[in-house]
């Protein structure tokens, strides 16, 4: 059944009194089965993650806490401290300044957020079942008209939970302090129903035993990442949709690219700080926007791929995406043929059998790179599984996203669900697990990241840390272990015949 809140009648009764003399409308209600505790730790969530409830938002920037000023920048302002609000029956016990952060920051500001929770006062000489629960929201503005897009045109938001301990029953509801003269708009009641939705279906969660599958932000933190990631996009997003030339969605690939840009900058800043950046591969490179992103923000790398891309005129720019050291353009055609697999002569033999015009030392590459160089694989494919194997043989770190699942002789694979695991496991979890496997396997210590990028297809496998260091047998062992690469060279040398991929 879907949520299905009742609402107030427009002229019912305040359902909480603000010593102040303000009237607070109520709007919606729900009946629940969560208490106050698991009310107080959703609501938390929902502060400190904004963007559960707005697409508009990115984050929230908490500035105080119970009494500490949290942000250095807002020590010498009075907008961080929070605006102070009395009920009749209510003891205040938390509150919170949080600085919401809007994902288009040239169309909307920041807006600063007083947050305050409170719990109801129950005299001594009348015990009861009864308790009560509520968080407040007061916007930091004194008219509508400064109130940005993604919040509602209201003074005050309010979130009341009502519990029966005895008969362990509850509601949880949704009120409005209007501003003088602003009427009771249909959007503005829409955004109330929501917000009662998601408290709803978070507090209800509780209930069931939800645990949350996926954590972003644990290599990389979120303010960090997405302050990086909204620099890049109003620095290059427009000019980069406006000149994209494949055939693909502009849009897509250039904000996932900017996000993955996002990340990998913040990452390096991390494992290099006060170190020279080594460079960059970017192996399975695609249209070559990540590498040309990279290196305009000032990062030595270059990539390849099966085939050139229209992209690639764009992007192999002199002096602003070109290896200068080289004198080679940063983005080039090479189709890998691992150093362990089989040799460039044989190669070269199996290509003549076809009569192939192709240049067997131009065209392969045996996945060797200088030690330390930092390997990315995004959407590789076929070199997916790959990635951890050539980082291990050359002693490089790498980050790897799969999509697309191959086995190491480069054809198409289901990869199998794990042992121990539901056997309605996604394709897509199984393929990760898999490729972690080969990780673990070829002594990486294996880091995950659930990237804030447009794709489901957005978990991050880092490899920096190594817990041992195999040898060339024990790598062979390794591709034994995982299938072999029996058809390798047949299947590769197809990628230089067929149009390219379209990531």
């Amino acid at each position: 059944m879907g949520f299905e809140p009742t609402q107030f009648e427009c002229d019912a009764a305040p359902l909480i009194r603000d010593v102040s003399g303000a009237p607070w409308t109520p709007l919606f209600w729900h009946a629940c089965t969560f208490d106050s505790t698991a009310f107080t730790k959703v609501m938390m969530n929902l502060i400190r993650n904004p963007n559960i409830n707005s697409s508009w938002l990115f984050r929230a920037d908490v500035l105080y806490e119970n009494g500490s000023v949290l942000a250095e920048e807002a020590l010498d302002t009075v907008s961080v401290l929070p605006r102070p609000a009395s009920f009749a029956g209510f003891d205040l016990e938390q509150s919170l300044v949080r600085k919401l952060i809007p994902r288009n920051a040239l169309r909307d500001q920041p807006l600063d957020q007083t947050c305050l929770f409170y719990r109801s006062c129950q005299p001594d000489d009348q015990p009861g079942d009864g308790e009560q629960s509520m968080v407040i929201y007061i916007p930091h503005v004194s008219s509508p008209s400064e109130m940005p897009f993604y919040h509602p045109a209201v003074r005050g938001v309010a979130f009341l939970h009502e519990w029966n301990r005895g008969e362990s029953t509850g509601r949880v509801s949704t009120h409005y302090c209007f501003f003088d003269d602003v009427e009771r708009s249909p959007k503005l009641v829409r955004t109330a129903f929501h917000l009662l939705s998601t408290l709803h279906k978070h507090g209800q969660g509780t209930t069931t035993g939800y645990v949350k599958r996926v954590h972003h932000d644990v290599v990389v933190p979120q303010i960090t990442m997405q302050t990086t990631y909204a620099k890049l996009k109003e620095k290059y997003a427009r000019r980069l949709i406006n000149t994209w030339a494949e055939v693909t969605d502009p849009t897509k690939h250039v904000f996932e690219d900017l996000g993955i840009a996002a990340f990998l900058i913040e990452l390096w800043r991390q494992m290099y700080q006060g170190k020279a950046f080594p460079g960059f591969v970017d192996i399975g490179c695609g249209n070559g926007l990540l590498v040309y992103l990279l290196r305009q923000e000032g990062y030595e790398g270059w990539g390849f791929d099966a085939r050139e891309r229209k992209s690639w005129a764009n992007y192999n720019v002199k002096g602003e995406a070109r290896s200068d050291s080289e004198n080679m353009p940063c983005l080039r055609e090479h189709v890998l043929l691992p150093s362990i697999i089989t040799t460039k002569k044989e190669a070269s033999e199996s290509l003549e059998d076809d009569a192939c015009d192709i240049d067997v030392n131009h065209l392969l590459h045996d996945g060797l790179f200088p030690k330390g160089t930092f390997i990315i694989s995004n959407h590789a494919d076929e070199l997916t599984p790959w990635t951890p194997i050539l980082a291990a043989i050359s002693d490089c770190p790498f980050m790897m996203i799969p999509c697309c699942s191959h086995n190491l002789t480069g054809a198409k694979y289901r990869a199998p669900v794990p042992k121990g695991v539901d056997k309605s496991n996604s394709a897509y979890a199984s393929l990760v697990a898999w490729v972690s496997g080969i990780a673990d396997d070829c002594g990486w210590e294996v880091e995950t990241e659930m990237l804030r990028i447009p794709s489901t297809r957005n978990t991050a496998m880092i490899g920096r840390k190594r817990k041992a260091t195999l040898s060339g047998e024990e790598l062979d062992g390794v591709v034994q272990k995982y299938g072999g690469t029996a058809g390798y060279l047949d299947n590769v040398m197809k990628l230089v015949k067929v149009a390219p991929r379209s990531h």
